[in-house]
């Protein structure tokens, strides 16, 4: 929340110049005048008597008045009374008490006179009385017995004084009674209680009236109250009648409401207007009534009605005529209402509507002096002249009173006088004078010359020109030295001779002349005005949330007139900064360090120059966890539930959202803290379910946004009564640990769940489907019991009940387990394999008996193994693999396999105790596949027109090899691929020569193996024939010469900024042109296999087509070699291997290792060796 407050200096000028009109007729006090009363002492003159009386009458005149007093309507003679005394040059009266006299002597109606030559001034009646402040008359206080919930009024009766006493009440060690909506003070201030309880008892009820005139407390004698409970009596009934009387008190009964006070249905108020309006109920009932407020006919007025002392008390300030009526208080329970309805009247003392002025008139001027009054009833209006009624004043021939009003004519200066308007009812009186003063005088600027005026741009500048003169003088404004008169709506002239330029501008700056003048002169003067810029808060104070013990800031920037030095202020709550030193001010901000909770408020900056005030506020709101709740109380006890309340602490400007309730069970946990449950933030009671044969204790924690609240102080203890338990043990099971036990195990009860002591449970059993009767057993607080010598899994039935020394709980429900299992007794049987392609095989088997099984069937898991391969006719070490189909399954899949080769593989049947014998080993084998790629390609022996290759055969060959595939293609010195050449060679080769091939020429090879099913992954691999002999001894000869050697070394220097070059672009990821022509020459031939050929997988790699790089991973003897791969097998089934799905079809995933193709041959391209570059140079 943010404010904004701007105060201009002019708006303070605007004041003053109101009060100048209403001082306008001032006359200077160095021209004659009648006198004028300046200070009097208040009508109701109250004072203390242990002091000197001092009545008040100042007033000022030309020549100055003398002074005379009247007391109770006579002359008081103030020479012949040795007390009093008159203060020098004024009509204030000293009344020397403390030199002996008695203030009682000088009570009485006192009013001063201020005389001169002009004309005579009086003031108001004073009525002088002192104040009172009399003891409290003894009296016989009689002991105040009352029964339980009936209705009590404590009278007070304060002594009469004068101001009439304060009052309220203490004990004896002066603490302050508590009231409430039950107990409360009436304005009488008699103490009322609506109804009794026990803790009302004491012996120190003490009205105490405190005299604030004279500083004094008077002390009623302590009022006994004893209230009696209904036990009490009862008690008192049984001890004073005879064992056959059958007699008791009542209980406390509840009431519908009574009116205490007023009495009666209606009653009457009369208040003076202006006056503070209290009208009060206080109702008896039990329930407490709650007192309602309303006005018959109408609405309560706004911002200015209250209400005190829990709503007993309607307040209604600044009454009006307006204000009367009847109003209705409402007194209601939950058994009725009663009402009572005060007809208010609203009367007032005179009050002014015009008071009359005082008159300025020059010879032969008119003028009336207007003295108009208003009241309830309307006052009556008298004149007088000079302190003396003015029907038996002198004669004025000018003077004509006419009621309310009076009119002079043709004036002389023998007409001056000082005129007094009484308007009195019967409620008061007003009392002005006003003078009418005669003069000729020329005009008179009474303004300083050349005064200077500042004013804030865009406000009201207001040039003063006070004058006075008689008759009253002409005023006129300019503007400059010769300017002209100055006129219009951008100006106002006030009747004080004020110019007001109602929005200044920079323009308005400048010389302004006030001219004055009347038929006996002429008169001038000169102000100046200066035009400045407005004070502005550019960056304003914003609202703050913060932490305790966090930092803030508040800033507060300003542009202002260079011409004004800004003072800038901060306050708090609109007061000063506290003393501290985390405040640090600074420039334009204001920093609080480790914020504490009293740091919350409005801060506020303000600006000041001597022209403008401008201010900025920002609220500050400090939050932090809830405080903890307090008064936890336990109401409402039953065996299974109750009430617990307590009081919020404070949430420290953060709405507590919820309320945590938790409970201590002191007889089973002590000291561990457990939830019970929670309630919105808005409820401060809870309703809690107990447990019988628990001691809880209730805490309770509130919760805000920053955080939870620490626990509140533990609630008194409440112990529950035992009782049978409510509930069984939980999760009951029966499962054997032996083929001939069966083990019943169950959750035992917590502590609170067992209702009393001596928990126990008593378990039975009996197997199902027979007519046996239950076998029971109890055993102490214990969770297993083991039932031995039962048949081998056989179902029984099961039920555990709670008990304890009270009595059993419910009948439980009874759950089904089972004895001990035991291994299963015979192997599936009529086992089948059908091999589906060279890696998957389905194999069938027929279920066991299900009274074979002796447990619970699990599944089946199918053991296979490799026996050999067929195309090798080697042994290896034998790897079984076990696929586990949960169920009653009859088949499954075995993927993974090895094609060509011969497997075996058995069945068993699987329960909770393990596997059962194995089926016969059941022998199947797969057909041929395609091969792996051979295992390495090297190509030795170049020439210049021959390559020497061999190769290993295929580590997997998946079948019986039928033949090699050779392909071939040149690649020239643009990277550019040449036509393909296929060769196929018998599979019982492992090397071949190459002829006929060009000399020094880079040749691209793919080589793979061949069975009657397909071919298998190619390997790739680059080789170079050597160049001519002829022309390499020609190129020697050349390389001798001076000019070849230059020219080599130029062609080096190109070259090496070529590979520069391609070098970063290379790190760049641009893509070379070489690579694209090798992407668009890939071997037509070599395609991924189709998801329909009936593999699972593709064997291919991404780079295979590539001529080999320069630094590839071909090792140093130009021998690619083929990772060993075998197909890794993953799980069809479950538990070790895979998975199926009921119908025994596969949902693993097949991920064996793919057979990677070689790595590529010496692939580069790095530029050629500078042979290769005279080669393509000549």
């Amino acid at each position: 929340m943010m404010k904004k407050k701007s105060t201009s200096a002019s708006k303070a000028s605007l004041v003053l110049f109101l009060c100048q009109m209403i001082s306008a007729l001032d006359v200077p006090l160095d021209l004659s005048q009648p006198p004028t009363i300046t200070q009097q002492s208040p009508k109701d003159y109250i004072i203390d008597p242990r002091e000197n009386i001092v009545i008040q009458c100042e007033a000022k005149g030309k020549p100055p008045p003398s002074f005379s007093w009247t007391r109770n309507g006579t002359h008081f003679d103030i020479d012949k009374d040795a007390l009093v005394t008159m203060k020098p040059n004024s009509g204030t009266l000293v009344i020397n008490i403390m030199n002996g006299g008695k203030a009682e002597a000088y009570e009485g109606v006192y009013q001063c006179t201020a005389r001169n030559e002009r004309g005579a001034a009086i003031s108001n009646n004073i009525v002088i009385r002192p104040s009172r402040s009399p003891l409290w008359t003894k009296e016989r206080l009689e002991p105040n017995q009352v029964r339980e919930g009936d209705s009590l009024v404590l009278h007070c009766r304060p002594p009469v004084g004068l101001p009439p006493p304060i009052i309220f009440w203490m004990d004896n060690a002066f603490q302050r009674l508590p009231q409430s909506e039950r107990v409360s003070q009436g304005l009488n201030g008699d103490l009322y209680f609506s109804n009794v309880q026990p803790e009302d008892t004491r012996e120190d009820y003490i009205c105490y009236a405190r005299f604030n005139h004279t500083q004094t407390i008077q002390q009623k004698q302590p009022i006994s109250v004893k209230v009696l409970s209904v036990d009490s009596l009862n008690d008192t009934i049984a001890a004073n009648l005879s064992d056959t009387d059958i007699y008791g008190a009542k209980p406390v009964k509840e009431r519908q409401p009574v009116l205490l006070t007023p009495t009666g249905s209606t009653s009457n108020k009369v208040e003076l207007r202006g006056n503070v309006l209290l009208l009060e109920c206080i109702a008896a009932g039990l329930p407490t009534p709650v007192i309602r407020w309303i006005k018959e006919g109408g609405e309560l007025p706004v911002n200015r009605t209250f209400f005190e002392n829990f709503k007993k008390t309607l307040k209604i300030i600044d009454v009006s005529e307006a204000d009367s009526g009847n109003y209705k208080c409402i007194a209601r329970n939950i058994l009725g209402s009663t009402h009572h309805v005060i007809s208010v009247t609203v009367k007032a003392a005179p009050y002014w509507i015009t008071a009359p002025r005082n008159l300025v008139l020059s010879p032969g001027e008119d003028g009336m002096l207007i003295c108009r009054a208003n009241g309830n009833p309307k006052p009556h209006i008298s004149w007088l002249s000079n302190g003396v009624p003015i029907a038996i004043a002198p004669e004025d021939p000018s003077r004509k009173v006419d009621g309310d009003t009076i009119i002079f004519s043709d004036v002389q200066e023998r007409s001056s006088a000082v005129y007094q308007c009484n308007a009195s009812n019967e409620y008061g009186y007003l009392l002005a004078n006003a003078f009418v003063n005669v003069l000729a005088e020329p005009p008179r600027i009474l303004t300083p010359a050349n005064k200077l005026y500042q004013v804030i741009a865009n406000n009201p500048a207001l040039l003063d020109c006070a004058y006075f003169g008689s008759p009253k003088p002409e005023i006129e404004w300019f503007k400059g030295v010769k300017g002209s008169i100055l006129s219009g709506s951008e100006y106002v002239f006030h009747e004080n001779g004020t110019l007001e330029i109602p929005v200044a501008q920079k323009d308005s700056v400048g010389t302004y002349t006030c001219v004055a003048r009347n038929e006996l002169g002429k008169i001038q003067n000169e102000v100046q005005l200066q035009v400045k810029d407005p004070t502005m808060i550019i960056k304003q104070p914003e609202y703050k949330v913060i932490q305790r013990a966090g930092q803030v800031s508040f800033e507060c920037t300003i542009k202002h007139d260079p011409t004004l030095i800004p003072t800038i202020i901060w306050l708090k709550d609109n007061g000063e900064l506290p003393d501290d030193e985390r405040f640090l001010v600074g420039k334009d901000n204001l920093t609080i360090m480790n914020v504490t909770d009293k740091d919350d408020g409005t801060y506020t900056c303000v600006i000041n120059t001597t022209l403008d005030s401008v201010s900025a506020s920002a609220v500050l709101t400090v939050v932090a966890r809830p405080n903890p709740p307090f008064d936890l109380e336990l109401t409402g006890q039953l065996e299974r539930s109750i009430e617990l309340s307590w009081i919020p602490g404070d949430e420290n400007n953060s709405p507590i959202t919820n309320f945590v309730i938790e409970y201590e069970d002191g007889l089973h946990e002590p000291g561990v803290w457990h939830y019970q449950t929670e309630v919105p933030g808005t409820q401060t009671t809870v309703q809690l379910k107990l447990s019988p044969y628990v001691n809880y204790s209730f805490r309770v924690i509130a919760v805000n946004e920053i955080g939870r609240s620490q626990p509140s102080e533990p609630s008194e203890q409440y112990l529950t009564k035992a009782a049978n338990p409510d509930e069984n043990p939980s999760n009951v099971q029966g499962i054997g640990s032996e083929p001939d036990n069966l083990v019943i195990t169950w959750e035992s009860l917590k502590g609170f769940q067992s209702n009393g002591p001596g928990l126990q449970y008593k378990v039975s059993w009996r197997q199902k489907d027979f007519d046996d009767e239950w076998t029971s057993v109890i055993v102490a607080n214990v969770s297993k019991y083991i039932v031995s010598g039962t048949p081998t899994f056989v179902p029984y039935e099961i039920k555990v009940q709670a008990l304890n020394d009270l009595g059993y709980a419910p009948e439980p429900s009874e759950v089904i387990g089972h004895s001990g299992e035991d291994l299963p007794m015979v192997a599936p049987g009529n086992v089948q394999v059908h091999v589906l392609n060279s890696t998957l095989a389905k194999v069938h088997w027929d279920p066991v008996p299900l009274k074979t099984v002796r447990g619970h069937l699990q599944g089946y898991k199918v053991y296979y193994w490799k026996v050999q391969s067929l195309s090798r006719r080697s042994r290896r070490h034998v790897e079984k693999k076990i696929l586990t189909f949960r169920g009653n399954k009859t088949f499954g899949m075995l993927p993974g396999l090895e094609p060509y080769s011969s497997y075996k593989l058995n069945v068993r049947v699987v329960n909770g105790k393990g596997e059962g014998p194995a089926s016969p080993d059941k022998v199947f084998r797969t057909p041929e596949g395609v091969p792996s790629s051979p295992s390495f390609l090297k190509i030795t022996d170049p020439t210049l027109d021959s390559l020497t290759l061999e190769w290993g055969s295929p580590t997997h060959p998946n079948g019986i090899l039928t033949s090699y595939i050779l392909k071939f293609q040149p690649i020239n010195n643009t990277h550019e691929l040449g036509p393909l050449v296929e060769i196929r060679i018998p599979a019982n080769e492992s090397s071949l020569i190459l002829k006929n091939l060009n000399y020094s020429t880079r040749y691209k090879f793919y080589f793979n193996a061949q069975t009657s099913v397909g071919s298998g992954s190619q390997i790739t691999e680059e080789a170079v024939t050597i160049m001519d002999e002829a022309m390499a001894s020609r190129q020697v000869d050349i390389a001798t010469q001076g000019w070849f050697i230059g020219l080599m070394c130029a062609v080096a220097l190109l070259i090496l900024i070529l590979l520069i070059v391609c070098f970063i672009r290379r790190n760049k990821g641009g893509k070379y042109p070489v690579k694209e022509k090798e992407d668009a020459h890939a071997d037509p031939e070599i395609q991924p296999m189709k998801e329909d050929d009936g593999t699972f997988g593709e064997y291919s790699d991404a780079e295979d087509h590539k001529p080999l790089k320069k630094g590839s991973r071909t090792p140093s003897d130009r021998t690619v070699k083929k990772e060993d791969s075998d197909d890794s097998l993953v799980d069809y089934g479950e538990g070790v291997n895979g998975q199926f799905n009921e119908d025994g079809s596969f949902i693993g995933q097949y991920s064996g290792k793919k057979e990677k193709e070689p790595a590529e041959g010496n692939e580069s391209s790095e530029a050629p060796s500078p042979v290769n570059a005279m080669n393509s140079f000549v």
